[in-house]
C-alpha cells in the first residue's frame, strides 16, 4: 500500500512503459508520423498511457455519443473509437493538422464514425445546441487553446447528459501552474479553471496525474 502517487522515473518509468498499456500498432504509427511531420508541434499529441486511459474510461461508461474540443493528428479520438462502438464528433480549426487524423481514421476503419467540425469550439457548442443536442453527450475531451478551455467547460456541461464526462487536458501544464511567476495567459486560464472545477458542485471531479495532468469531471 502507499499513501502518495509514485514520482515515474528511471527504471520504474521504463517498466511502466512496458507493462501499463497497449499501444496498437496503428495508434504507433499515428504517434510516428505526427513525430516525423508535426515537428515542434508533435507535444500537442497525448501520449500513449493516456490515450489507453481514454480508451478504457469511455469503455467503462459505455459512451455511445462522444464530442472532442482538439483533435490534432487524431490520436485521442483514434484511442476512443478503438476502445468503443461511439459515434464522435471532434472539433479543430486545422486542416493541415486533421488532414493526418482522417487518414489515420480512415485506416483504422473508424472513420464512418467521427464526425469532424473545424468551426472551433464555440461555434461547434453554439450549433450542437441549436441541434437540439443538450444533455446528449457521454463524454468530452477538452484539448485546445487553453484561454478557450472555461467556454468548452461550460458548452460540455449543456451538452453532456447527467453522469455523463469531461476530461480536461493539460491540467498541470508542465509544471507551470504550480509557479506562481507564470503569469502567461495560458497558465493563467488553466489555474483559474482548476479553481473553477475543484468548487464546482455541479460535478464530481479528480485530477488524474498522467500526462500532462487530466482532470476528470463527472455531470451531477
Amino acid at each position: 500500500m502507499a499513501n502518495s502517487t509514485l514520482a515515474l522515473e528511471g527504471a520504474i518509468a521504463t517498466y511502466y512503459n512496458a507493462h501499463g498499456f497497449r499501444e496498437p500498432d496503428v495508434l504507433k504509427a499515428l504517434r510516428e508520423e505526427t513525430a516525423k511531420k508535426a515537428e515542434g508541434n508533435a507535444g500537442m499529441q497525448i501520449g500513449p498511457e493516456q490515450g489507453a486511459f481514454m480508451g478504457m474510461i469511455a469503455a467503462l461508461i459505455d459512451a455511445k455519443q462522444i464530442l472532442e474540443f482538439g483533435t490534432f493528428t487524431g490520436y485521442s479520438s483514434l484511442a476512443m473509437a478503438l476502445a468503443t462502438n461511439a459515434r464522435i464528433t471532434a472539433v479543430d480549426v486545422s486542416k493541415e493538422w486533421t488532414d493526418i487524423a482522417r487518414a489515420a481514421w480512415a485506416k483504422a476503419g473508424v472513420a464512418a464514425r467521427i464526425d469532424l467540425r473545424l468551426d472551433g469550439g464555440n461555434a461547434a457548442i453554439a450549433d450542437l445546441l441549436k441541434q437540439g443536442k443538450a444533455n446528449s453527450f457521454d463524454l468530452c475531451f477538452i484539448d485546445a487553446d487553453k484561454t478557450g478551455f472555461d467556454a468548452y467547460y461550460e458548452g460540455a456541461l449543456k451538452l453532456l447528459r447527467v453522469g455523463g464526462l469531461i476530461l480536461i487536458d493539460n491540467v498541470l501544464w508542465g509544471g507551470a501552474v504550480a509557479n506562481p511567476a507564470e503569469k502567461d495567459a495560458d497558465t493563467e486560464a488553466l489555474r483559474a479553471l482548476n479553481d473553477k472545477v475543484l468548487a464546482d458542485a455541479r460535478v464530481q471531479m479528480v485530477m488524474v496525474p498522467i500526462g500532462d495532468g487530466l482532470t476528470m469531471a463527472r455531470k451531477v
